[in-house]
């Protein structure tokens, strides 16, 4: 169709795309549909490991950097989380590949397990990965933990259950993490958005056969029509975030209402 007008073009792509259909690729001749799917889970897989790892690590410490504000404790956190957002994604991987790989020869340097392959293969190959992508977006979250558990913890209802004899426990847990979560969950419904932006470096560091190593090969073999699949499957995915974060919000504040 390349000999129609562009808006024709790009009517007819945009009519084919509603219906499933992406085209085929310039390099393979292969549709492109099947091509993302099959790409796909393996995406979403180090994504929710990564934010997994990520969150793991930003709530402790994000939480008990609030707690105890100006001490030793909050200086290391705020330091190793600064350290942790100025790392290139690509360096930490390649330090982790020299570590548990090279020198310790405890995981695989790269590859691609299915969970079909055994739970064990699974890990031990989507660990690393995992971890680069994970390091990065924890020390990014637990700047934001800190910050807006510090701000709850500050506020008169706080200080009058301490002054009532309130536990430590489900007093940060039950009262001051709950009021605290909106600003999180924005910023992890960012985060996840990053992730998914940001993690073709990860996946070509470890050869992992996902969205974004699709997208990268489609660059370098200027296959446009898989190039534009690509985009748009992580569009859509970014959207996706979008809504399941403002959705949550209804479950966090019951304050929230939607019309």
């Amino acid at each position: 169709g390349l000999d129609r007008p562009f808006l024709v073009q790009y009517g007819t792509w945009l009519w084919n795309a509603l219906h499933g259909d992406l085209g085929k690729s310039l390099i393979t001749g292969q549709p492109i549909t099947p091509q993302i799917m099959q790409r796909l889970p393996a995406t979403l897989q180090l994504a929710a490991m990564a934010l997994l790892i990520g969150l793991l690590i930003a709530f402790p410490a994000g939480i008990i950097s609030a707690l105890r504000p100006g001490t030793k404790t909050d200086v290391t956190a705020s330091i190793v989380s600064q350290i942790g957002v100025t790392i290139p994604d690509f360096w930490l991987g390649i330090l982790l590949v020299l570590l548990f790989s090279l020198t310790l020869n405890w995981l695989p340097p790269s590859g691609y397990a299915s969970i079909g392959d055994g739970f064990g293969e699974w890990a031990s190959h989507i660990i690393l990965p995992a971890l680069t992508a994970g390091i990065i977006s924890g020390a990014i979250l637990t700047r934001f933990v800190r910050s807006a558990m510090l701000e709850v913890l500050n506020q008169d209802y706080i200080r009058t259950g301490r002054a009532k004899g309130l536990r430590q426990i489900p007093l940060v847990g039950r009262h001051a993490l709950r009021n605290a979560m909106i600003p999180i969950v924005t910023i992890i419904g960012l985060q996840i958005t990053a992730l998914l932006s940001s993690i073709v470096v990860v996946e070509v560091v470890f050869a992992w056969p996902g969205l974004g190593r699709l997208a990268l090969d489609a660059v370098l073999d200027r296959d446009y029509p898989l190039l534009q699949g690509a985009v748009l499957a992580m569009a859509i995915l970014l959207t996706l975030v979008n809504l399941g974060t403002d959705l949550i919000y209804f479950f966090v504040d019951p304050r929230i209402e939607y019309s």
